[in-house]
């Protein structure tokens, strides 16, 4: 298991959210794709790992959703227009799904008085999305409650950029870069960004899609708690 570390920041697609199943399984099922949500799940993070095969950067989804139907399930002679039509649903603002083990560890993380953030590609919706969802918020409420949740969108720069760290750090005071984790599921984006910026990656791989990834990884924010 990963080390504790002094603080923490996490990516928000596939560490706390996920493209809404109640959406893509009416979407894909005629098409043979399942509509069981545990399915999209590991969907997703199969899309990912195809991503990572290629090094594909935030512009370039297509492999994921290839990926993405072929692990629902989809009839083969249908992957191509199930894939389409995927890629041209799943918006932004679709990624609203909680991962309730996430939600709770994040609550667990605040308990115990550990700093959090979120920093996150995004289209500048990603902290109302949150909020609305009961996951977390800048300040008191009904999620965890975090220092802060950078969009993208809204500062300007994104992953692999390491400058979007940036925005999230200056929360943190004096603390030691290398004492700070950032965990996303992402090898291009996430791992690599975070790095660059002196931040110690950690993998979310709850399918063990990259054993042989030279990154800490861990199934669940849970891991992180132990």
């Amino acid at each position: 298991m990963p080390a504790p570390f002094e603080a923490y920041l996490f990516d928000a697609g596939g560490v706390l959210v996920l493209p809404d199943p109640t959406v893509l399984g009416p979407l894909l099922s005629p098409y043979g794709g399942s509509v069981d949500a545990e399915h999209h799940r590991r969907a997703h993070y199969a899309g990912m790992a195809a991503k990572a095969a290629v090094e594909a950067d935030e512009r370039t989804w297509h492999h994921y959703d290839g990926a993405y139907v072929h692990h629902l399930g989809v009839d083969e002679s249908d992957h191509g227009e199930a894939a389409m039509l995927l890629g041209r649903t799943r918006s932004p603002h679709l990624w609203r799904y909680p991962i309730h083990e996430s939600v709770s560890a994040l609550s667990a993380f605040e308990a115990a008085g550990i700093p959090i953030g979120v920093v996150s590609n995004a289209s500048g919706q990603i902290e109302a999305t949150l909020t609305r969802a009961r996951i977390c918020q800048v300040g008191p409420g009904p999620g965890a409650e975090v220092l802060c949740i950078v969009d993208s969108e809204v500062v300007g720069v994104a992953k692999p950029d390491p400058l979007i760290f940036e925005f999230a750090l200056r929360h943190l005071g004096s603390i030691p870069r290398h004492r700070i984790a950032y965990i996303g599921d992402s090898m291009t984006m996430d791992v690599a960004g975070s790095r660059a910026a002196g931040l110690t990656p950690i993998l979310i791989d709850p399918f063990d899609d990259h054993a042989a990834a030279d990154v800490q990884r861990i199934a669940s924010l849970h891991d992180l708690l132990i």
